[in-house]
Parts: C-alpha cells; sequence; structure tokens
C-alpha cells in the first residue's frame, strides 16, 4: 500500500524522500512497479469491467444482486458481495455506487390510488 500511495504522489514528492518517511526503499518501489501485476489482481480488473460494463448499460438502475446474478450467468465465478466490493473499493479509480435509481412516476398530492 506504501508503494501505491508513493506512486500517486510522485509528481508532488520526490521519491526517495517519501521512501524514507514512509520507512520503503527506493529500490524497492522500483521492483514494485516493474512487477506484473499478480493473478488475482488481474481477474478483479476483469470483473471490474463487467461490473462498469453492466452497471453503464443498464443506465444506473441494476443493483449488486442482480449484476450478481448476471455476471454468474455468463459464467463468471464471483461472490455476491465481491461484485459490490469491487465497485466500492477505495482502489477503484471512479466510486459509482450499484444503487439503482428509483423511477417513480410522480402523483399529485390528494389523489389516491
Amino acid at each position: 500500500m506504501t508503494f501505491g500511495f508513493i506512486e500517486a504522489e510522485k509528481a508532488s514528492f520526490p521519491i526517495n524522500r517519501m521512501c524514507r518517511v514512509l520507512g520503503g526503499s527506493q529500490s524497492g518501489f522500483f521492483a514494485w512497479q516493474e512487477r506484473p501485476a499478480c493473478r488475482r489482481q488481474q481477474q478483479d480488473m476483469v470483473y471490474l469491467g463487467h461490473i462498469r460494463t453492466a452497471f453503464a448499460l443498464s443506465n444506473g438502475t441494476y443493483g449488486s444482486p442482480r449484476m450478481h446474478r448476471d455476471l454468474m450467468d455468463e459464467g463468471h465465478e464471483i461472490g455476491r458481495h465481491q461484485v459490490t466490493y469491487k465497485e466500492n473499493s477505495r482502489h477503484s479509480e471512479q466510486r459509482i455506487h450499484l444503487r439503482p435509481e428509483l423511477r417513480r412516476a410522480h402523483r399529485p398530492a390528494g389523489l389516491s390510488g
């Protein structure tokens, strides 16, 4: 997590200073940059792409239970809580909440029905 912070802030502060303050090493930071993502991280990015696409195609109306069901129907093995976590995670570049928009017709006050 420290190296991720250094990567995000390297335009604002010198890398060597941040490594020293945060208790990391410069060589460790540069090795971290060159290291490929692990299999789990790669799979998470694939799921995140599917989740964001499904949410966009539903015009923001799909919630996480429905998206989970759709992903399972497509053959993806993902837990129901992972769908929500992937979107609400602070590791996401952009947060979108998987709460469907309620679309109800407006009724004037005083009408029953």
